[in-house]
């Protein structure tokens, strides 16, 4: 009877012993946690900007030799929209409208301010966007613009009206995004855009003279960016 209540002590000891080492054993193995999955960022942004329009001087009226134009700058807010395709690839959008003076030079100098005119220069471009800099993100792009000139007014005492011609442009492009955190940033963007619309002027007398401008806007815009 000794001998097995002996042994019987000794065997549940060996089994507390057995299942004490199971445990720390358990204790010592690493838990494995599952990767945190970042969240997919949204396809759309949008950029709230200033812009200086800088039109290329040049143009002039048909039938007079040396005749000139030129056109003043124009400081507005513009707002673009951006949608991603992929990382890289994305098209922007940008609205805005921009006033500007023409005046006359060359041959036609003395005539000063020949009228007042209102731009809408929608323009849509494709764009690569360079995302191995961390949170430099530049980009170019190239696209289309249609300008919509509208409010338009002679100014000039020897004329009746003006009609500058909505027209089509070709437009390149160049600028970065400084992102602060994964939504805000700052933008520095370049444009420029190839736009020579026609132009029809009615004097007083019930003439009518016709031209060309070579606006050829560079556009220079700064502002913050908002990735959804």
């Amino acid at each position: 009877m000794r001998k097995f209540g002996l042994g019987f002590i000794l065997a549940a000891g060996l089994a507390a012993l057995s299942t004490g080492s199971a445990v720390a054993a358990d204790l010592s193995t690493p838990v494995y946690k599952a990767p945190v999955v970042e969240e997919a960022q949204s396809p759309w942004q949008i950029r709230l900007r200033a812009l200086y329009v800088v039109p290329e001087n040049g143009g002039s009226v048909n039938g007079i030799f040396g005749s000139d134009l030129s056109y003043s700058n124009s400081v507005v807010p513009e707002l673009d929209i951006t949608y991603y395709f992929t990382k890289n690839i994305a098209a922007e959008l940008i609205l805005g409208v921009t006033p500007h003076d023409i005046n006359g030079e060359g041959a036609i100098a003395g005539l000063g301010q020949v009228g007042k005119v209102w731009l809408l220069p929608p323009t849509l471009t494709l764009q690569y966007h360079f995302t191995d800099f961390g949170p430099f993100k530049p980009y170019i792009g190239a696209g289309v613009n249609y300008t919509v000139f509208f409010s338009q007014e002679a100014t000039n005492p020897a004329f009746a009206s003006v009609d500058v011609h909505d027209s089509w442009g070709i437009a390149l492009q160049a600028g970065f995004d400084w992102m602060i955190d994964k939504h805000w940033g700052f933008n520095v963007d370049v444009k420029k855009i190839f736009l020579q619309p026609e132009f029809t002027l009615q004097t007083v007398g019930g003439a009518y003279l016709t031209g060309g401008a070579d606006l050829n806007p560079w556009i220079f815009g700064t502002g913050i960016t908002y990735r959804f």
